[in-house]
């Protein structure tokens, strides 16, 4: 039996993951990498610590251009990409900063598969090609202020007129809903909740920009207003009534968090990695102290557990589809670690883990709202429970 000669350890690739990748899918990664590292990587500390974001809509029609807007949805000119490919754009994207990801992941993966999932030929033809140059920009209206975790007793009111629907209610924590052009609204109505695809322009629709948050500064986060919104009888998403609309989008958005929240981890262990190496105290690096050492392993082997989970979850989604169960799985762990590096890389940097400097306290405060958004800790472990057990452990059976 010959024996093989492995490549030496890289401590940035330490169980050789680029392995199983394929050229096309190294040159995706690199190509997102590149062009952030350009056009948003020397800003966002800057639009972190200011709460705004430049430019917001020429930066989607940037990402419009590379093609990153629904790139895992094909027809109507969109890049009909894998679903690996667009995880790793994902990571790419969220170790810059999360709100980016989310500002990518809310157009694609929220309001254009909406559109391209659920919505008539009319719609895909209207929307989804210059969603996907990013010439339009979409929101995604589920979330209320009173009515997160349980959007099945949402307020948010449809009720017909003649041919026309009018609509009534308060959405909540909407992702680029004061940039959009259009939004994807859930609301109740008397056949049972329904989707609308409302122009932002029309009458009683208002956007009002959310301010004072902590975590995803540098995103557009907004409250939707509907005063008496009148909408056609064609702005509804044809045959569609019940949850299952809402959750399929919210599968799609889970889906790409398994991956992006990685991103952050990442981008804080390789920064703790660097600092330990060349941070002196006591007369050598930190890294040379076994507790720093035990935080770096540690960090290492979930960082890179996540990333072989959320490549094999991708795998399979390409092949045979995900399940919930499978998509909350990968959420769940990979965001709970993510957060966990995060906090752990803060501690090796010490003081200077506060600062925006370095990107660690900002993947920090970003990772506890991607904690608790598209399905809470709380929310993903009851669906994994009860896929477990059978038994319906939620607020009613």
């Amino acid at each position: 039996m010959s024996e093989h000669r492995p490549p030496a350890f890289d401590r940035l690739d330490p169980l050789s993951i680029d392995d199983l990748l394929s050229t096309e899918e190294i040159a995706v990664r690199d190509t997102v990498r590149t062009m952030l590292a350009d056009r948003v990587q020397p800003h966002v500390a800057a639009w972190f610590e200011s709460g705004t974001v430049d430019e917001p809509r020429e930066l989607i029609r940037a990402f419009g251009e590379l093609g990153l807007l629904g790139m895992h949805l094909d027809g109507h000119g969109l890049p009909g990409m894998s679903s690996v490919d667009y995880g790793l754009a994902c990571v790419e994207l969220e170790a810059v900063d999360s709100g980016i990801r989310s500002m990518v992941s809310v157009q694609g993966s929220l309001a254009m598969y909406a559109i391209w999932r659920w919505g008539s030929d009319e719609q895909k033809d209207e929307w989804l090609p210059a969603m996907g140059r990013g010439e339009a920009v979409g929101c995604f209206g589920l979330t209320e202020p009173d009515h997160g975790s349980d959007p099945g007793g949402m307020r948010t009111r449809a009720r017909r007129d003649g041919d026309d629907w009018i609509l009534d209610g308060t959405k909540m924590w909407i992702t680029n809903g004061s940039i959009s052009d259009v939004a994807v609204v859930w609301a109740q109505t008397d056949e049972g909740i329904r989707g609308f695809v409302v122009p932002t322009a029309t009458d009683g629709f208002i956007a009002n920009t959310i301010k004072q948050k902590m975590s995803l500064r540098a995103s557009v986060t907004s409250e939707l207003v509907l005063d008496g919104v009148r909408l056609p009888a064609d702005a509804a998403l044809p045959e569609l009534t019940g949850l299952k609309g809402p959750l399929s989008c919210l599968n799609e958005a889970r889906y790409g968090i398994v991956w992006g929240c990685l991103g952050a981890a990442r981008s804080s262990y390789e920064t703790a990695l660097d600092y330990a190496r060349t941070r002196n105290q006591f007369g050598r690096p930190i890294g040379g102290f076994q507790l720093t050492q035990a935080k770096l392993a540690d960090m290492c082997l979930e960082l890179n557990k996540g990333m072989l989970l959320a490549l094999h979850l991708g795998r399979r989604k390409d092949a045979v589809g995900l399940t919930p169960e499978q998509v909350s799985f990968g959420k769940l762990n990979n965001v709970r670690e993510s957060l966990e590096i995060c906090r752990t890389a803060r501690t090796i940097l010490g003081a200077n883990g506060i600062s925006l400097e370095y990107p660690v306290i900002r993947h920090m405060n970003n990772l506890e709202s991607v904690l608790t958004y598209e399905g809470t800790v709380e929310m993903h472990t009851l669906i994994l429970g009860q896929a477990l057990t059978g038994e319906n452990a939620f607020g009613s059976a």
